[in-house]
């Protein structure tokens, strides 16, 4: 089983989304939480921080990051489980620093997340359930 880590960082009622590139082979065109593969012997707390800073170049506050649940996809050699956090905190502006992986980067309101072709169904509810989704960060 691939084990997955994706991080919610939420600012002013909007969370951000990275929009895989369409030449990707696993889940091309869609959008989704920035993360990545946990490496062996990393936590996923430590594999979160590591891929927030190589895709979007902040520093998460590691206090602030609260486990929401899992999401599943595929089966037997292809299973992955995909381990979503929330961010509550960070340093630093989030950009584009994997443009050969994500051709995009967005603040999306969640009212508008239902309208987005999402690499998981079920991030929209796990999203939605976000604890102060609609505060500013800090």
């Amino acid at each position: 089983m691939h084990v997955v880590v994706t991080g919610a960082l939420v600012e002013n009622g909007a969370v951000l989304l990275v929009h895989r590139s369409p030449t990707r082979r696993a889940f091309p065109d869609l959008w989704d939480l920035p993360g990545g593969h946990v490496e062996a012997g990393e936590s996923e707390l430590q594999a979160l921080a590591r891929e927030m800073r190589e895709e979007l170049g902040v520093q998460i506050v590691a206090e602030s990051a609260s486990r929401l649940g899992d999401l599943h996809s595929g089966s037997g050699e292809d299973a992955v489980r995909v381990g979503v956090w929330q961010v509550g905190d960070w340093v630093g502006s989030p950009t584009n620093r994997a443009p050969d992986e994500h051709d995009d980067i967005a603040w999306v309101g969640f009212s508008e997340l239902g309208g987005l072709p999402l690499v998981h169904g079920g991030l929209v509810a796990l999203v939605r359930a976000l604890p102060g989704r609609e505060r500013a960060r800090r």
